[in-house]
């Protein structure tokens, strides 16, 4: 039994569903559930360690080497014997050698005179220097251990190393800033639907409303029918424009179910419903030139231009001379870790390499490195530029909505005001229906126009604040 609650407790959270969420926990939310958030992060920790990589040349390089060798190459053998400090004049074939020697000897009968003048002899000199010694051509397979530390490390480059690790520093940056501009476009996907759920809210709410005054007509109509003073086609009137009322309440709803589907997809959890917000999103307050500073685009192409001035100094640094240390300390022996100390042996060394010529490769890279540079340049212009233009659009294209709705919500309040004269001078007898459902259509109309500007409105606040990286939560 408490293994049984206990899986169910681990696989709660998995069916877990958002009702009456906010839209603070809502944007919760989507830092930290939305996926294309979590791709972009892994994007960040990525030029982190290529910018962790990029440091850790200047530190050099050790390595712990083992060769385990088996060998009867006469080559290799002779080498593993000396590397092991084991050589001996045997190695070298001296047996071969002091053989022919001691025959000169039994030949001079023990007179040192007699055995100079032998060895002295041109004939016997070259058939003894002509001897194979067998040591040395045919020695017998040896084992051959090796254990070593190798350590390299750039003691000057010209500076690239240096550029580099700034180079990939920037590029961390900018990675973080497209992490930013990744998570601004799902908060403002967020807020949009959010905020377009709430109109869509609304919009069904009035359109409940229009709908009781037609059925409230339509029992009027229906009365009047009964009692002689309204005909048949009234009534179908009526009931034909409560079909589209009803028409537009269905398409309403489905807009909603699909928005909230769009904000489950955002947020990678289940919404069910929200609470209804009814006001429209605050404009912005902040001067020009701090939206300019706060875009994310402008401060990618000012880190850029910064990427290209290091990348200058990275190709000038071909031109200059590269010089690189080594040290390395072992042991070798026929039998592995065997008297290390006694046969260690060190090298340690400095080496220069200075390019002299190589077809004026590293020219056009430099040359290539500076026209980058000068486009950049013109680039953060441009983006300054057409980004200040944007917000201007938008701002005006804000300004102008701000003033539409103003004036549609007087219209909505003066058609319904009409409206509900008209129904009551058609109960006198003294309109048509006709006129009455103009009215109603006239009221339908004002009360879309007015949710379509609302919607376009906040839609444009919402870009507005994409674009000028204002901070949320």
């Amino acid at each position: 039994m408490k293994k049984m609650l206990l899986a169910m407790a681990v696989t709660l959270p998995l069916f877990a569903v958002q009702q009456n969420l906010t839209l603070e926990r809502a944007l919760e939310l989507v830092r930290q559930n939305n996926i294309e958030v979590k791709v972009a992060e892994q994007d960040v920790l990525i030029k982190e360690q290529e910018h962790h990589e990029a440091v850790g040349y200047n530190f050099g390089r050790l390595d712990l080497v083992v060769n385990a060798l088996r060998s009867n190459d006469a080559g290799n053998v002779f080498g593993f014997k000396l590397q092991s400090r084991e050589a001996t004049f045997r190695d070298f074939g001296f047996s071969d050698f002091l053989a022919g020697a001691g025959q000169a000897l039994q030949m001079s009968g023990g007179d040192f005179g007699r055995f100079s003048q032998i060895m002295g002899d041109p004939a016997l000199q070259n058939q003894l220097l002509n001897t194979a010694p067998d040591d040395l051509n045919y020695p017998d397979a040896r084992n051959h251990f090796q254990e070593k530390i190798q350590y390299q490390i750039p003691v000057y480059v010209g500076g690239k190393l240096l550029a580099y690790g700034k180079i990939t520093d920037k590029m961390t940056t900018i990675s973080k800033l497209d992490r930013q501009k990744v998570l601004n476009q799902k908060l403002f996907e967020t807020r949009k639907t959010y905020y377009n759920i709430s109109l869509v809210e609304n919009f069904i709410k009035n359109l409940n409303t229009i709908l009781k005054n037609v059925e409230d007509l339509e029992e009027t109509v229906s009365n009047m029918v009964k009692e002689g003073y309204a005909l048949d086609i009234d009534l179908l009137q009526v009931q034909t424009k409560k079909a589209d009322v009803l028409r537009m309440i269905n398409q309403a709803k489905l807009n909603r179910e699909l928005a909230y589907q769009y904000l489950s997809f955002l947020l990678n959890d289940t919404v069910i419903s929200i609470v209804v917000v009814d006001n429209d999103v605050p404009m912005p307050r902040m001067k020009r030139d701090e939206m300019l500073q706060r875009n994310i685009d402008i401060q990618k192409a000012h880190m850029g231009l910064e990427v290209t001035d290091l990348a200058i100094g990275a190709e000038k640094a071909n031109f200059l001379p590269q010089i690189g240390a080594f040290a390395e300390y072992g042991s070798a022996d026929d039998t592995f870790l065997n008297d290390f100390s006694d046969k260690d042996a060190y090298t340690i060394g400095v080496q220069l390499k200075w390019n002299v010529f190589n077809g004026f490769i590293d020219k056009s890279k430099y040359e290539k490195a500076k026209i980058q540079n000068m486009k950049m340049q013109h680039q953060v212009e441009l983006a300054k530029k057409g980004i200040g233009l944007q917000i201007d659009k938008i701002i005006t294209s804000i300004k102008s909505k701000e003033y539409d709705i103003q004036s549609l919500r007087e219209k909505v309040e003066y058609t319904q005001k009409v409206y509900d004269n008209y129904y009551s001078r058609y109960k006198e007898g003294l309109l048509s229906i006709n006129d009455v459902l103009i009215k109603n259509s006239e009221h339908i109309q004002a009360v879309l126009s007015l949710v379509k500007t609302r919607f376009e409105r906040n839609n444009k606040v919402f870009e507005l604040e994409y674009i000028i990286n204002k901070g949320i939560l």
